[in-house]
């Protein structure tokens, strides 16, 4: 620890401010990235088939400035997701069982990443 005069007290915080801010950045963005990627690999281990679904599904990186943002979607069959998530309604009335594939992979995600957020603010990176 150095000392610091009181004219330079005020940079002094303002570079320690900083500095905390830039460590807790580039852990967050790693954090981000690392649990996206978990998503999607238990997408893909619990999409039903074997085929052309399981394999279309991809993140895509949606992150502007300021903001560190992923969705894990289906690219080629965007449209079947839901319909095999949650089951639909068919011809004769009846319903289909439904496949739940993206819940289950991002509620086993979503707490871990919290708590490793909350952890990674409070030692400051």
């Amino acid at each position: 620890m150095e000392k610091v005069s009181v004219n330079q007290l005020a940079d002094a915080i303002t570079q320690a401010v900083r500095e905390y801010t830039d460590d807790v950045t580039a852990a967050i963005v790693k954090a981000t990235d690392e649990t996206a990627d978990k998503v999607l690999r238990d997408v893909k281990a619990a999409a039903p088939g074997t085929g052309r679904y399981r394999a279309g599904f991809a993140k895509n990186n949606q992150s502007t400035s300021s903001n560190r943002r992923y969705v894990v979607w289906n690219k080629k069959y965007y449209n079947l997701v839901h319909l095999l998530e949650k089951g639909h309604a068919t011809r004769n009335g009846g319903r289909t069982r439904s496949f739940p594939h993206m819940a289950p992979a991002e509620r086993a995600h979503v707490y871990e990443y919290e708590e490793r957020v909350k952890k990674i603010i409070r030692n400051g990176g």
